[in-house]
């Protein structure tokens, strides 16, 4: 029996561990930073919950060891204290004063900390790809800004930037409050009707990251998420030329067809093609629709069956 209880103990601390393991990597885990401004953001995390632990743990043992001292009194020991002696009240004193004075300090040390990690939050480059993202019941609407109007760039649903460089973010709503929030990259920033926010991004690690709109926002407000690709400069570039150009001409009779049956049904009336007659904006932009990984804001992967 004690054996089975002492396995079963083991492996569930094995489990615990290998859960927590698992769940400080991932590509939406405010635990796996890829950003300089999350990264000193979870560096207070950290200094806060190892010290609030240690606390906690001193709190406890002082407690057990207080209770197992009152075990070993004698009737005498129990009797009311009348007085209490100098050389106990001069310790306890001493005891009372070096607690106040560490708690003290440390919250100085946190408050210092905290103010650096808000200054690093606050710092905001000279120049910066400029992105406006519009959030709608419930997808996400992606122009990148150029000076020039006719690299002008209309996405939906995924959000493309450079490594290691500085991205301003323009944030909007077209109709409720929505919050974007990418956990791996930047903290919570609320989109308001009729107000543009803004806030900067800098993810210095390749890779493919999930965003999420963080405020309640209405019916389908769990699937309305964002794919967040961080590329490499060169690769970046790439994808944003390729991304300017109008969708690809139909040159086989299915895809005339289907050309034919989008811009002659109600798909037009919602929806626009660069490069066609339609150009609608109450729906999200279908350019370059294949090329995206997932379908209605990362609802559903991008294949053929999905479609």
């Amino acid at each position: 029996m004690a054996v089975g209880v002492q396995r079963a103990g083991r492996a569930l601390a094995w489990g615990s561990l290998l859960t927590f393991a698992a769940a400080c990597h991932g590509p939406q885990n405010v635990l796996d930073p890829v950003g300089a401004p999350n990264r000193a953001t979870s560096r207070l995390f950290w200094a806060m919950l190892i010290v609030s632990a240690l606390v906690w743990a001193g709190v406890v043992i002082a407690a057990f060891w207080a209770a197992l001292a009152r075990r070993r009194t004698t009737r005498e020991d129990l009797e009311p204290i009348v007085r209490v002696p100098n050389d106990d009240h001069r310790r306890h004193t001493r005891v009372f004063t070096g607690l106040v004075g560490a708690t003290a300090l440390l919250l100085l040390l946190f408050l210092a900390f905290d103010f650096t990690v808000g200054r690093a939050l606050a710092e905001h480059p000279r120049r910066a790809l400029t992105i406006e993202i519009t959030g709608h019941q419930w997808w996400w609407e992606v122009h990148y800004v150029d000076p020039d109007p006719s690299k002008l760039l209309v996405d939906a649903n995924e959000l493309h930037i450079p490594a290691g460089e500085p991205v301003q973010v323009k944030l909007m709503s077209h109709d409720v409050i929505h919050s974007f929030w990418v956990p791996n990259i930047i903290g919570k920033r609320d989109l308001i009707p009729g107000y543009t926010s803004s806030l900067f991004l800098n993810a210095d690690r390749p890779g493919v990251y999930r965003a999420q709109c963080a405020e309640f926002c209405g019916a389908e407000h769990a699937k309305m998420a964002l794919t967040v690709v961080v590329h490499p400069r060169a690769d970046f570039a790439a994808w944003l030329a390729e991304s300017r150009s109008p969708a690809a001409t139909p040159n086989d009779s299915s895809a005339k067809a289907g050309e034919r049956v989008f811009l002659a049904g109600a798909c037009s009336s919602c929806h626009a093609i660069t490069g066609t007659p339609a150009f609608a904006t109450l729906g999200p932009n279908l350019t370059h629709l294949a090329s995206r990984r997932t379908l209605g804001a990362g609802t559903l992967a991008n294949t053929r069956g999905n479609l």
